[in-house]
């Protein structure tokens, strides 16, 4: 592999398109886009599958990790962003991985390469896309930290609205929370609304804050996947509790300094009634889409710009890239009146990350890819003082299992996940004895586990 020279980049020239090296004693490189929630693991486990005399190489914008799950913490104060992030670069040197932190500005699948900002271009054997998502703030005027509402969605966002909250908390007013149209990741929307009335509450102003929650799901609790066990009845519930109303099929329109316009509508679409909600701090999940670097590419992506994939985790168009994650294309779950994504839960990319490390690790023997993610999800919804934890198995329904349940033991098993993931991200390893022990203590097996096709 030579950097710089697109020609030879990955030992290819651009007559190799679309091809890939299977087998033999031909050194091989495989390549990580992205090193968030799923590509750092994946850069972990793919490490241990690969031959002596294979090349591993991650490339990212920055060298800094950043445990996302924790940036609703992180925006009340409860985190600091030290406390949530790790260097990548002298963990990944010590497990033998090259790091590109110059991050990509483009894949050429076409040529077996990704160009690197800067102009540097690091050819590849094999391919794997974990960049995760763009976010969408300019489909809604006015959504996002450079408009007028807040956003979890990086620690960066996160450190922003934990200034607004501040600015709450010494001058107390209505908020909104949620997620708008389009958006794919509803729990962190939920926990956030919850952990902020608890925040208000130990800071005793709660008394003095109306909330409102907005979202474009059909009705509580849908979280994109027409529900999970009770989720309607748990999470409905609990807003009433800490008296947050709601409003579902909202269709966010427009965000302005102090108010953010919401249509709510019926079944067909329609607009049953135009909602005015004055704000002095509002957080809004915006929707996802592909980022740049894959965007528009013929093959590769949907029109949304998300990775689409085979049952291997294999794209269809070009057989030697592989995609985990948020920026993967899964088609919505049923009908909505409006668009309502379906999120990828950490340990659905887990399965992924498996069944992706499996598959190639086949094709450097020659043999062809056999294993399957099994895409089944635990999610732990923290409230700041107790919480909502819910299995499906699988994430997509029909299920065999489709549970959940509320505690105070929920947010003492979130606050046990984020210790054992920082640990699992600075210590270089894939996997750990507690994911294994808190997985049987759930009663379910264990959610890496991929299925393996049998032989014809």
């Amino acid at each position: 592999m030579q950097v710089g020279n697109a020609g030879k980049a990955g030992g290819m020239s651009p007559g190799d398109a679309g091809c890939t090296r299977i087998g033999g004693n031909a050194m091989s490189h495989i390549v990580v886009l992205g090193a968030g929630l799923g590509g750092v693991i994946m850069a972990y486990e793919m490490k241990t599958r690969l031959r002596p005399e294979d090349r591993l190489t991650v490339v990212n914008l920055g060298s800094s990790y950043s445990f996302v799950p924790s940036n609703p913490w992180l925006a009340v104060g409860w985190r600091q962003p030290a406390d949530i992030s790790v260097d990548l670069a002298p963990v990944l040197k010590q497990r033998g991985i090259e790091l590109r932190p110059e991050g990509a500005e483009r894949v050429e699948p076409a040529l077996n390469q990704v160009r690197l900002n800067g102009g540097d271009v690091v050819g590849y054997d094999y391919l794997i896309i974990a960049t995760g998502p763009a976010l969408a703030f300019d489909e809604v005027p006015g959504l996002g930290p450079a408009g007028h509402t807040q956003s979890i969605c990086q620690a960066e966002h996160a450190v922003m609205a934990k200034a607004a909250f501040d600015k709450l908390v010494k001058a107390p007013g209505p908020v909104v929370i949620g997620a708008v149209q389009g958006a794919s990741c509803y729990g962190p929307a939920y926990e956030f609304a919850f952990i902020l009335d608890t925040a208000l509450r130990n800071a005793r102003v709660r008394d003095r804050v109306p909330m409102t929650f907005v979202t474009p799901e059909p009705y509580i609790g849908h979280l994109g996947l027409d529900g999970v066990g009770d989720t309607k009845g748990l999470i409905e519930s609990a807003l009433r509790e800490r008296h947050i109303k709601w409003i579902t099929n909202a269709r966010t329109t427009k965000a302005e300094a102090d108010r953010l316009t919401v249509e709510e509508v019926n079944d067909d679409g329609s607009v049953k009634v135009t909602h005015e909600l004055p704000f002095a701090f509002s957080m809004l999940l915006p929707a996802f889409r592909g980022v740049p670097a894959v965007h528009g590419i013929e093959g590769l992506t949907n029109p949304r710009g998300f990775i689409t994939i085979d049952k291997h985790q294999r794209n269809p168009a070009f057989p030697n890239v592989f995609a985990i994650g948020v920026c993967v294309a899964i088609p919505p779950v049923g009908k909505t009146p409006l668009a309502v994504g379906v999120p990828k839960t950490g340990f659905m990319i887990e399965s992924m990350v498996a069944a992706t490390a499996e598959n190639i690790a086949a094709l450097l023997k020659g043999e062809e890819p056999k294993a399957v993610a099994t895409w089944n999800a635990v999610c732990l919804a923290d409230f700041g003082d107790e919480g909502i934890a819910f299995v499906a198995q699988p994430q997509i329904p029909p299920r065999n299992v489709n549970w959940s349940s509320q505690g105070k033991w929920v947010h003492a098993a979130k606050i046990g996940f984020e210790k054992y993931f920082l640990r699992k991200v600075r210590h270089g390893k894939a996997d750990t004895f507690y994911e294994n022990l808190v997985l049987d203590m759930l009663g379910i097996r264990k959610l890496k586990e991929i299925h393996i096709e049998a032989t014809d």
